[in-house]
């Protein structure tokens, strides 16, 4: 009992444990090379790494992801922002983005093939319109919710339309984004994933999906393996952002 209250404590690495030894479990129950063992795979991920075979795919994958997110958040946030504070804009453009919204986006991949050619951009561009819509709305719904008796207060202080922004909407809005995106990135791996199985050669979808097809399980694990880690730095430095720009929500923690 005090060793597990000492690894919750490190929340990482107790939970890097527990898939280890659940992991290990199925590769013994099933008793086959289709589910290495961990010791293999983390090897075979390691060589993978030094080879260069399955770094250049990860850092290709994660070009993608970055570079949608940001473009995104560069676009979402500030129109999610004025359709918060500005009730025309919103009723205009809230029943488009109602219609769009639930609409799986994955189902756009070849229309965004044929208009924006089989490299990056058509899968950059899925990317973005997941994420977009996430943020666009969780930026409204955060300004919506900042109570009106704050916003009195703040005017009566004598502060500016963009000093209430910078000192009020702003900071109260961000613990929303982060979630949302925290949300959004999470469902764009997994699209990334299945993009990256079409007119492509770069990509850790590809590796994966291509280890699966020429037999070689190690490899294909070695890919999974890599996914998860850099689903987790992602992650992590969602958490990192949020903790330096929502330092007030972790006081007392």
């Amino acid at each position: 009992m005090r060793v597990l209250n000492k690894l919750t404590k490190y929340k990482s690495i107790y939970g890097f444990i527990i898939i280890l030894i659940l992991w290990y479990i199925l590769h013994k129950g099933i008793d086959s090379s289709i589910v290495p063992s961990p010791y293999e795979t983390i090897i075979a991920f390691i060589n993978a790494l030094i080879n260069g075979s399955l770094l250049l795919h990860l850092l290709v994958s994660l070009l993608r992801i970055v570079s949608a997110v940001s473009i995104a958040m560069i676009i979402g946030i500030p129109m999610g922002l004025w359709m918060g504070s500005n009730s025309r804009a919103d009723a205009i453009i809230s029943p488009v983005t109602y219609l769009l919204y639930p609409i799986p986006k994955i189902a756009f991949l070849p229309v965004f093939m044929l208009l924006f050619g089989l490299g990056n951009l058509s899968k950059i561009v899925l990317i973005i319109t997941i994420i977009f819509f996430q943020v666009l709305l969780a930026t409204r719904d955060g300004v919506k919710e900042i109570p009106t008796n704050l916003i009195y207060s703040v005017k009566s202080l004598g502060l500016n339309h963009w000093q209430t922004y910078l000192h009020l909407v702003i900071p109260s809005t961000l613990p929303k984004i982060i979630s949302a995106l925290r949300i959004s990135v999470g469902i764009s791996i997994s699209v990334l994933f299945f993009a990256e199985n079409f007119a492509t050669t770069y990509g850790i979808g590809y590796y994966i999906m291509n280890s699966w097809a020429i037999v070689q399980y190690k490899e294909m694990f070695a890919g999974i393996l890599g996914l998860s880690l850099m689903s987790y730095l992602i992650f992590k430095i969602i958490d990192l952002i949020e903790g330096k720009v929502c330092a007030w929500m972790f006081v007392g923690k």
